[in-house]
């Protein structure tokens, strides 16, 4: 018996998601992928921003080479010079600033009120001041030009203006160059979808000195704000709202598709499953729709499967009638003889005790015995091959032979039958010795007692393995009767102690290793012939027979 879970087991039943739960899992992910492809947003803007700040300090060293030499060739450049300083080679400048690492600084101070250029230092000024739209109209940048004391020389609205509380300026007067980000204020409110992105709220600022001859001359103090790619984006709003319907419709339609390739036949064949487990009648639907080739090759195989557990159902229920049947004759004679032997001593002990006509002659007594001696016998024969046949339909046995060996061995069994064998004897059969001896026995001691004399064995090749012969000389079987000789139960041979279980058992050990055997036409005798699959092909067939095996060994008490 098959125990059946109880209550407590199904609660605690481990959890499982549903096909259509992974599925919608995997659609979700893969709609989400532009989502968490922003992620990636502040690793590409790192990068804008380090471009930004290499882009000022290139364009702040040409400018400072230029203010440089503006200052050395003017005859008051003592004036202009500060304090000596050692400072690092611009060429060796390279742009470090990093938006997930460095913090972002508060907006950048104003400038502060400062005493009254020197009249060399306006005159620096004066010459400076047409080269800065220009530069700013071409790099998009903001540049201030300060004299050692921090005071603007050129560039924007702070000219005479003082940038020395900067920290970045204060730096770079000290002959020091400083890069830092500080909060971008804009004069527009920034679009919603900034929000997503750290970098469009920040400016980068750079401070590079002007050094002439190894002194402090002033510096070149530069800005601009980075490039975006939210700007971008959202420049792009209406394609990227396209792009999102498009990925929208695409995920949907692949639920469509997965829907009806997948989900809907799996719950057809579920509900197939469970009408089979009632054992509700399920035909075979060729038509219905299984989506997926390996779903539509599922779905036979339950077909297959359902047909099969209905022909067992079957052989089990025919099987038990003719095994009731077979046994109920050789019962009933012996419980009737057994009744009368009884009766018969009754008498013999009763009233009419010497009435010699109510005695039971020896001789009826012996042949009343000889008949439940012979009945015995019988059952005990139908009892052996019910045994031999549930062994058969078991577990098939390990080990392979081969058709001379078999040969061999029936030459030996039955020493009054011609036996002869020809073609492939040498190919291995998917049968142990035993089994093989069993099969071409069985064919061969059903020859000898239809008194043939020739059994002939031809073994050939063929493309589903090997195909032998078995053809003897007798003298044949009936028309009426070639339709039922792989009945079990079936002989004409009854008188003489036939059961009829022979050929039932071939056929069993055959089909367990995958063979087969059929009764083929003949001029004259009998003949057979067995198919047998390649020996690779055993394991295979063993696993279509399980269930039979265990509803036959429940009638016949095993083998």
């Amino acid at each position: 018996m098959i125990a059946q879970p109880d209550a407590a087991s199904a609660v605690h039943e481990k959890w499982r998601p549903s096909l259509g739960l992974v599925v919608l899992a995997m659609l979700l992910t893969v709609a989400l992928l532009p989502v968490f492809g922003l992620s990636f947003v502040r690793l590409y803007e790192n990068q804008l921003v380090r471009q930004a700040e290499g882009e000022l300090i290139g364009q702040a060293a040409v400018l400072a080479a230029v203010v440089g030499r503006e200052i050395a060739v003017d005859p008051a450049r003592d004036a202009l010079l500060g304090p000596a300083v050692t400072a690092a080679d611009p060429a060796a400048i390279e742009p470090t600033l990093d938006l997930t690492v460095d913090p972002i600084l508060g907006r950048r101070p104003d400038a502060t009120d400062a005493p009254a250029s020197p009249p060399v230092a306006a005159a620096l000024a004066a010459r400076l001041a047409p080269l800065l739209p220009q530069i700013r109209a071409i790099t998009l940048a903001g540049f201030r030009i300060v004299d050692r004391d921090g005071v603007v020389l050129a560039g924007g609205d702070e000219v005479g203006r003082s940038l020395a509380g900067v920290e970045e300026v204060a730096a770079a007067l000290r002959g020091q160059f400083r890069a830092v980000m500080r909060v971008r204020i804009s004069k527009h409110p920034p679009p919603p979808l900034y929000a997503l992105s750290r970098g469009t709220g920040v400016r980068v600022f750079v401070a590079l000195p002007v050094l002439v001859e190894g002194r402090v001359a002033g510096a070149v103090y530069a800005s601009r704000t980075p490039d975006n790619i939210v700007r971008l984006l959202y420049g792009e709003r209406n394609k990227a709202g396209l792009a999102g319907l498009i990925v929208l419709t695409m995920t949907l339609a692949i639920a469509f598709v997965f829907t009806r390739t997948i989900g809907r036949p799996i719950d057809t064949l579920m509900a197939r499953a469970a009408a089979i487990g009632r054992g509700a009648p399920v035909p075979a639907d060729p038509g219905a729709r299984f989506g997926t080739r390996e779903i539509a090759a599922l779905a036979r195989s339950l077909d297959a499967m359902a047909l099969r557990q209905r022909e067992r159902s079957d052989y089990v229920a025919t099987f038990a009638s003719h095994v009731s049947h077979e046994l109920k004759t050789p019962l009933t004679a012996i419980q009737g003889a057994a009744e009368l032997l009884r009766d018969e001593e009754c008498e013999a002990l009763g009233d009419h005790g010497d009435d010699p006509g109510a005695t039971m002659s020896a001789a009826e007594r012996r042949r009343f015995l000889d008949n439940i001696v012979a009945d015995t016998v019988r059952l005990g024969v139908l009892l052996r091959r019910l045994r031999a046949l549930a062994r058969a339909e078991g577990v098939a046995s390990e080990g392979s032979t081969s058709l001379r060996a078999i040969t061999a061995d029936l030459q030996a069994r039955f020493i009054d039958l011609d036996i002869q064998a020809g073609g492939a004897l040498d190919h291995p059969l998917p049968l142990s010795p035993e089994d093989a001896g069993i099969v071409f026995g069985h064919l061969a001691d059903n020859a000898a007692r239809h008194g043939a004399a020739t059994l002939r064995l031809d073994a050939a090749l063929v493309r589903e393995g090997l195909r032998v012969r078995v053809a003897d000389d007798g003298p044949g079987i009936p028309d009426r009767d070639r339709a039922r000789v792989f009945e079990p139960f079936f002989t004409t041979r009854r008188e003489s102690g036939g059961t009829g279980m022979g050929l039932s058992i071939v056929r069993a050990l055959l089909s367990g290793c995958g063979g087969s055997i059929v009764l083929a036409a003949a001029e004259r005798g009998v003949t057979f012939e067995v198919g047998l699959p390649p020996v690779g092909r055993r394991e295979a067939a063993a696993a279509l027979r399980d269930d039979g095996r265990i509803k036959l060994n429940a009638i016949t008490g095993g083998a």
